[in-house]
């Protein structure tokens, strides 16, 4: 792996993000309980104000709402893609973010193309890479245990028992 130069936006500026943030797209959203992304938008439609919506062209329903093959296909240009795709498809999500007008691209933990954040930049994206749109969202909002999950306990203290 080469040296990573590119510097993404700092904590106040990924606040600001996801402030700024009605809608997101989550690009290869799947059905499966184990994937990261099903993790992911159990928690937006759950814990966040997001307008959210999942593409994926071989998917018909997640959660019981509709899937769309593409960004294009979407009812709405979405303000953040959330991207949960192998390395070498992302070029080609960065080229359909641009296409539809989205304001960021947010590449998953374990997700870094520096040659798609630079282009994304280019093209007028806030470009956020290996950061999970989740955590980041919790963290934000005091939402997040250690454990990545909200014990719904408020204390400095650890409960005895």
């Amino acid at each position: 792996m080469s040296a990573r130069t590119w510097q993404g936006p700092s904590a106040p500026e990924r606040l600001a993000l996801l402030h700024g943030t009605k809608s997101i797209a989550i690009v290869g959203a799947s059905n499966n309980p184990a994937r990261a992304s099903y993790f992911v938008a159990t928690y937006l439609l759950s814990s966040s104000p997001y307008d959210v919506y999942f593409v994926n062209p071989r998917a018909v329903e997640i959660l019981g709402r509709p899937v769309y093959p593409s960004l294009e296909s979407l009812p709405v240009v979405p303000d953040l893609v959330d991207v949960f795709r192998r390395h070498d498809d992302l070029p080609t999500v960065l080229d359909e973010t641009l296409a539809v007008g989205a304001k960021a691209l947010w590449l998953q933990l374990g997700s870094w193309h520096e040659d798609v954040a630079r282009h994304g930049e280019a093209g007028g994206l806030t470009v956020v890479m290996d950061r999970c749109v989740k955590i980041e969202h919790a963290r934000f909002h005091g939402g997040l245990h250690l454990g990545g999950f909200d014990t719904g306990v408020i204390s400095s203290k650890r409960a005895l028992g």
